[in-house]
């Protein structure tokens, strides 16, 4: 996190709060519903959950004893993340009365607002999080940390006056961003119920994950996966190479989907560099390391649809669903093992926002 970040976020503020827990679903499921990335787009969501039997017009859960699964990424871009996280946390407390579950994984975007990088936050998302005291609360904050404030701003330009720097801070600072700061900490709100959800799941022989699992972590544990994303999201971990972060790790690898290019020629007389591993030959080692039949990702946007590839073995979920991008409305249903794609409608400008 930036200074100005953890500057920003130093008045922590009490939100509502949900408690989570990583629900084990029995090893048998008739039904499991998957969703790919959400980002911030509440009509979209609503949509698909009505088209899939798991709620309502009203967010109650309808689902029964289904197995839902989201992969992550319900956030940023888009600007009624919070209205989705509000809208899972009720059905993962509504659903266990109906023999059902609801498990919502950490997608990287997730891991960045816990860890304070922000900059896919829509002014609307922060907006989201204000109240009757935003307003004065950001006053005092900055109040609070003037002097260290003008340091850091004329570290870059010197020249600045102290208005100059309160207007820049109050514009850098939108309404609700001190909110949403405090909510998303580790030990906030919304920071809470992230840390508390699984990175992966096995659930009934199906991989889920947000981005994917590659070479590098494909003989490590589940569980342990699952701690090491717990403990860095704890930590608010910044470093390249913590799970979180690491474009090999399981929120961020892409290398099922965009394959590593072949290495370089060799210079004359030098020992050619191996070629990487094939998609086929990197499901194989994961798939067999856990015990799965076919990995289930979002992460990288296929905006033709739900695309399920290597005979089965590897179904991508994250076709664009928010408006952000204008691809489809999908979720993945399987019954009994099977695959069963659809598509949904994409809700008219008179719903887009209904809550």
């Amino acid at each position: 996190m930036t200074r100005l970040g953890v500057l920003a976020a130093a008045l922590v503020l009490a939100l509502p709060g949900c408690a989570s827990t990583a629900p084990q679903a029995p090893a048998t499921v008739h039904r499991i519903v998957a969703v790919g990335d959400l980002h911030g787009d509440f009509a979209a969501w609503r949509a698909i959950a009505q088209a899939a039997g798991l709620e309502d017009s009203r967010g109650r859960w309808t689902g029964g004893a289904t197995v839902f699964v989201q992969t992550g990424d319900v956030v940023d871009r888009g600007p009624d993340g919070l209205k989705i996280i509000q809208d899972l946390m009720r059905l993962q407390r509504e659903a266990p009365r109906a023999n059902g579950r609801v498990v919502t994984l950490v997608g990287n975007h997730e891991a960045m607002n816990v860890t304070g990088d922000l900059r896919y936050v829509s002014a609307a998302d922060f907006a989201a999080y204000a109240d009757a005291n935003s307003e004065r609360v950001r006053q005092q904050t900055y109040l609070a940390n003037k002097a260290q404030l003008e340091a850091i701003y004329r570290e870059k330009d010197p020249a600045m006056s102290s208005e100059a720097v309160k207007a820049a801070w109050l514009a850098a600072t939108p309404p609700g961003a001190l909110e949403h700061q405090a909510a998303w900490r580790p030990d906030g709100a919304i920071g809470r119920w992230v840390v508390g959800n699984p990175a992966v799941a096995l659930i009934d022989g199906n991989l889920f994950l947000h981005g994917g699992i590659g070479p590098a972590y494909a003989h490590v544990p589940l569980d342990e996966i699952n701690r090491k994303v717990a403990a860095a999201l704890t930590a608010q971990s910044a470093a390249p190479e913590a799970i979180i972060n690491d474009p090999a790790g399981p929120l961020w690898y892409r290398g099922l989907v965009i394959p590593e290019p072949p290495p370089a020629p060799a210079a004359e007389g030098a020992t050619p560099a191996p070629a990487p591993p094939s998609v086929a030959e990197q499901l194989d080692v994961a798939l067999t390391g856990f015990g799965a039949k076919r990995m289930v990702i979002g992460h990288t946007p296929i905006l033709s649809g739900i695309a399920v590839l290597e005979g089965g073995r590897l179904v991508r979920i994250d076709t664009g669903i928010s408006s952000a991008f204008g691809g489809k409305l999908t979720y993945l249903e399987i019954l009994d093992g099977n695959l069963v794609p659809h598509d949904v409608a994409r809700p008219g400008p008179a719903q887009k926002g209904t809550p």
